[in-house]
């Protein structure tokens, strides 16, 4: 393979590295109120557009299909808002008698009690090829059903929820009726066009990351949890990988794939403002909000990376699956 087709395959690796370069250099572009504006055009726009893209792109029959999966939906919701906040605090018993900070400790029991996020947990099923539809229907109920029962306004939620999955989801799916002849004859590269909105969320989330003071911790503690985040997302996405290929479990290798994303991504757009709710009046605020900032990034770039070996594993697995289901020849006598 030479050296430019090998740039072409894996343009996307190549792209999040320079986006984190870009980020790091100068931060102040893509940080919220600077020169992007990406709290429009990231939180509006982009999002909007990714929806308007699997509106454009799935078949309504998926999409209706998805909605009736009650059991993926079920394994999804109960692990991200049972299972995880449970784990996670048990793990904090243990880390509670360690030096590490215990208002950073009480940031990471915040995280386990987050929602799933309705913009990456999406794209990187998408990127995959897993069930997409699943994916969108997970990521937004997760907000909505969390959100709803919080103290975070509820009419906001469901207002930004609305305007920026469901309406452009619905016009995608419209556009699609009247184009879709279309759509089958050139089959327009929609996973690429997801994976460069993809790029534009990495770059804007780490100017934040990079240009936000409550970062600036002891290298001690910063270290500490950014390797303890690392390893539970890890941990989390093998476990939801083990649970969900079992024999008797009946998921796809496409379900998998958005079980895996929807399960352990948490949502910062959510988050930031829950805990400013919850926690009004601390003084501890900032520290309390460092995982939930550590994590966001960590799970796109962690998510970003590992695409291209959960893709080969999904389509090996999908090709085994399709080979065990052709009939036998007859043996002949």
């Amino acid at each position: 393979m030479g050296l430019l087709e090998r740039l072409r395959k894996e343009w996307f690796i190549l792209g999040i590295v320079m986006v984190i370069a870009v980020a790091r250099l100068e931060p102040t572009v893509g940080v919220k109120g600077g020169p992007l504006k990406p709290e429009i055009t990231i939180t509006y726009i982009a999002v909007s557009a990714i929806f308007f893209n699997s509106g454009l792109s799935l078949k309504t029959e998926e999409l209706t299909s998805a909605l009736m999966h009650v059991r993926l939906h079920l394994f999804v919701q109960i692990f991200t808002l049972v299972f995880f906040p449970t784990a996670i605090w048990l793990f904090l018993q243990l880390l509670s008698i360690t030096p590490i900070n215990e208002w950073l400790l009480k940031g990471l029991q915040t995280v386990g009690c987050m929602p799933p996020p309705v913009s990456s947990a999406v794209i990187l099923t998408k990127a995959v090829g897993g069930n997409e539809a699943a994916a969108i229907f997970n990521s937004a109920f997760g907000s909505f059903l969390l959100g709803s029962s919080s103290s975070v306004p509820f009419t906001s939620i469901f207002s930004q929820l609305f305007m920026t999955v469901v309406v452009p989801l619905i016009i995608g799916q419209i556009v699609r009726r009247y184009i879709k002849d279309w759509l089958e004859r050139k089959k327009p590269p929609f996973g690429a066009i997801s994976s460069c909105v993809l790029l534009m969320i990495i770059y804007t989330t780490f100017c934040d990351t990079f240009a936000n003071p409550n970062i600036d911790l002891d290298k001690f503690s910063l270290i500490i949890i950014v390797l303890i985040i690392f390893s539970v997302q890890m941990s989390f996405m093998f476990l939801t990988f083990l649970f969900s290929t079992r024999n008797n479990s009946s998921f796809t290798p496409a379900d998998t794939v958005a079980i895996i994303f929807c399960s352990t991504h948490k949502s910062l757009t959510l988050g930031i403002p829950m805990l400013k709710i919850v926690f009004a009046g601390y003084e501890h605020l900032s520290l309390i909000s460092v995982p939930l900032l550590i994590y966001h990034p960590a799970q796109i770039l962690l998510g970003s990376l590992l695409v291209p070996t959960i893709k080969s594993w999904m389509v090996s697995r999908q090709k085994a699956q399709k080979l065990t289901r052709q009939p036998k020849a007859p043996v002949k006598v």
